[in-house]
């Protein structure tokens, strides 16, 4: 991954994260101004021991610090992870958070939640609104599939076509990887020289999956030239726009991945290449350089494939927004499953901290995946943070509906012990998922 990659990933994550994390805390900090609570603090990150900016408005101090884990807002009286025992000493205010019926803390705690929620939602409608909805239908894979070596130590075999995961069809050629994971399929069929097989998924299959990473299933693209890099070797070597790649210093160069196995098995040699031209094959000489590269593109796959595109009017839009939000915290809250009760997905290979994070985002800049992973982020924020775990929003929701079921509020002592404990929980867990990343990155490369 080369430096810009880098930083561009890195950017693309701290606006997303500063997006969510400021609109998650207006949605506390607003509810509590309506309701009459004093707002001390809202940061954008946290500050311990100094922060990059700050400036007083009336009752709040706004801020950003310089440790981008998150965020907050300070509301007086309220036991949160400022712990300031020597106000929670004292007689409660009327402006105090504590001094609020239950009901109304109540909508102020879940005020973070609801936006992310919201959020998600508005980002996928504005999505379709804007772009619409493309994908690649599985029977429009009219050459099969290229496979890499996992998918191949099963039995799958480049060329063949997917007819469905578990005998149940999968409209979307993108999705078969999740359907595998998420339905924990034991078998994928397929069709081959028109016969129709059924070809086991193996115990530990799955788990090699997550660890691999990787796209497991790629369409067959013949590889047809669609530019040329000036002064590149394939500009010297001659190559068109339009020429249909066929071999590759004999080795098959029809399709695009067969193409880059080649190169990669004939750097820094000088090979011939057939290709096709109007119709005439014709033998041009290439040298292959160390990085495998010749500098010429393949057409683009809509070009070749029949992908299914819809277009959303604005009152279209927001049904399938919410419904694109559902479906995506539904398959989520699976995957989240899975580390609980599949045999094959192990905690400790599936999770991952800021950098995991980072690295789902594109190594160019580009909106349209920008807003839906941060449509993704804000849905994943949400569900993490209405977890009954004290000191996340969902453990003082807790608290709160026990207290209004009972009508008993629980001691301002056990409040603290309790948000104490989530503290070290959530800290431990932060830990150990970076951790997780930085012994992957540095020591497993």
């Amino acid at each position: 991954m080369t430096t810009q990659e880098i930083l561009v990933k890195a950017g693309q994550l701290v606006l997303s994260l500063s997006i969510l994390v400021v609109l998650h805390e207006l949605g506390h900090f607003i509810p509590a101004k309506l309701f009459g609570a004093r707002v001390e603090k809202f940061y954008l990150f946290f500050d311990p021991w100094f922060s990059l900016f700050k400036k007083k408005k009336g009752d709040t101090e706004y801020g950003i610090g310089w440790l981008p884990l998150g965020g907050y807002v300070k509301i007086s009286g309220m036991v949160d992870e400022s712990m300031d025992r020597e106000q929670l000493a004292k007689p409660p205010e009327p402006h105090e958070f504590r001094s609020k019926p239950a009901w109304q803390r109540l909508i102020i705690m879940i005020g973070g939640v609801t936006v992310n929620l919201l959020l998600g939602f508005l980002i996928y409608a504005m999505m379709l609104w804007h772009w619409g909805e493309s994908y690649l239908p599985t029977q429009n894979v009219k050459y099969g599939v290229a496979v890499d070596s996992l998918a191949g130590s099963i039995g799958l075999k480049d060329g063949d076509m997917i007819l469905s995961v578990n005998n149940k069809p999968v409209e979307n050629f993108r999705a078969i990887p999740a359907e595998i994971l998420l339905r924990e399929a034991s078998s994928i069929q397929v069709s081959r020289d028109g016969q129709h097989l059924d070809i086991p998924i193996p115990d530990g299959f799955k788990r090699e999956m997550i660890k691999e990473k990787g796209t497991l299933l790629n369409i067959r693209l013949p590889f047809l030239v669609d530019s040329v890099v000036k002064a590149s070797e394939a500009d010297k070597a001659g190559f068109r726009k339009g020429d249909q790649v066929l071999t590759l210093n004999g080795q098959p160069a029809y399709y695009l991945h067969e193409f880059r196995k080649a190169m990669i098995a004939n750097k820094n040699k000088q090979v011939p290449v057939e290709i096709l031209r109007d119709g005439d094959t014709i033998r041009l000489i290439a040298n292959v350089p160390a990085s495998a590269t010749l500098g010429m593109f393949s057409v683009a796959p809509d070009k070749v494939f029949t992908f299914v595109t819809k277009e959303y009017g604005f009152l279209e839009a927001i049904p399938a927004g919410f419904s694109k939000c559902i479906n995506t915290l539904v398959k989520y809250v699976q995957q989240l499953r899975l580390i609980f009760v599949s045999k094959e997905v192990k905690a400790s290979e599936s999770l991952g901290g800021f950098l995991s994070i980072g690295n789902l985002f594109p190594g160019e800049w580009d909106w349209m995946s920008f807003w839906e992973m941060t449509a993704l982020l804000s849905i994943i924020l949400a569900f993490m943070n209405i977890l009954p775990i004290p000191a996340l929003d969902g453990g003082h929701v807790l608290f709160l509906l026990y207290e209004i079921i009972t009508g008993r509020k629980p001691s301002e002592k056990f409040l603290e012990y309790a948000q104490i404990v989530g503290m070290v929980l959530l800290f431990g867990l932060l830990l150990y998922a970076n951790g997780l990343d930085i012994w992957r990155n540095i020591f497993h490369k």
